[in-house]
């Protein structure tokens, strides 16, 4: 492991800013890993698109703030503009892009990041969490020559089926409060990421799944429990590296759950977005079709992979 301490570095600028510059080991495997990725994509009839950075006005996410660009937004997620695209016949879509969220900091954030995002028509969200298994776990062992990995003491077997858990599960498991009381009580983030989050992804990788429904904006209630919506997020090693939707259709309800966002984005006074014209158009005419997708922080699974201590390790 490289301490980030001893990762060269640039001189300071004229703005005392200290860039750090990673081994160009780290770098090739980065590459590599992408490259395993797409090779993936490839093979399951994927089609790898780009949509545009800057943007008017990006889905109202009550707690992720978006950075300011001449009067658009730095894009936080190329998530509209993709279902866009799958509005209009693109079935299996990916994209590997830079994405920006606002006072994201830490050994695991960065503001500005690399997000690989990948939507399939027709795909319920089991199926594409199956996916994404295959995703990872073939690319991993490509890149690693190993069935296993290590990521801060933790080995990982990538052989092993993952754990499937829900987050009422989760809660009973690791918490002595019910998942909904939490929400209610505000306590749910703090106890997802004090109590259960540290506990998933030892030895194998684990999904969490089936979020209660106002933790999920834009994913479909389920058909067992309209109490929860259908969105996964995989772990790793306590990490969380994606989060999945089975994708809201109903335009009118997407229009509704949007105006409640701003809403309380307006309370908490943050900042007012623009329209998403284009998005906001197939919702109107009901032209999303049934899909799902997922977002998955490669910069995150670069460093997993290379049992990296900082993110800063993996990117320049």
């Amino acid at each position: 492991m490289t301490e980030v301490s001893k990762i060269n570095t640039v001189p300071e600028n004229k703005s005392g800013t200290v860039f750090y510059v990673p081994p160009r080991e780290n770098l090739h495997k980065r590459a590599m890993l992408k490259k395993y990725m797409r090779d993936f994509f490839d093979r399951h009839d994927f089609l790898e698109v780009e949509t545009s950075v800057r943007i008017a006005g990006p889905a109202p996410e009550e707690y992720i703030d978006c950075i300011a660009a001449n009067g658009k937004f730095l894009r936080p997620s190329p998530e509209l503009e993709m279902k866009v695209l799958l509005a209009n016949n693109y079935n299996r879509i990916y994209q590997f892009g830079p994405c920006f969220r606002a006072d994201e900091h830490g050994w695991k954030h960065r503001e500005e990041f690399t997000m690989l995002e990948y939507y399939m028509t027709g795909s319920s969200y089991v199926e594409l969490r199956e996916f994404t298994t295959d995703l990872i776990v073939s690319s991993l062992k490509k890149l690693l020559n190993s069935n296993s990995l290590v990521f801060h003491g933790t080995v990982i077997d990538l052989d092993k089926a993952p754990e499937v858990i829900t987050v009422a599960e989760a809660f009973e498991r690791y918490t002595s409060m019910d998942m909904f009381q939490a929400d209610k009580l505000d306590m749910f983030d703090e106890l997802m990421v004090t109590k259960i989050e540290p506990q998933l992804g030892r030895g194998q990788l684990t999904y969490l799944t089936d979020y209660p429904a106002s933790r999920a904006s834009l994913a479909q209630l389920s058909a067992n429990d309209k109490r929860v919506a259908e969105r996964w997020e995989l772990y790793i090693a306590g990490v969380e590296l994606a989060n999945a939707y089975g994708e809201l259709t109903n335009g009118a309800e997407q229009l509704a759950r949007f105006e409640a966002s701003r809403e309380f984005r307006r309370n908490r006074g943050a900042a007012e977005y623009g329209e998403p014209e284009a998005f906001n158009d197939i919702l109107k005419r009901n032209a999303l079709p049934a899909c799902s997708g997922s977002a998955l922080g490669f910069d995150r699974l670069a460093m997993i992979a290379l049992n990296a201590d900082d993110i800063n390790e993996v990117l320049f």
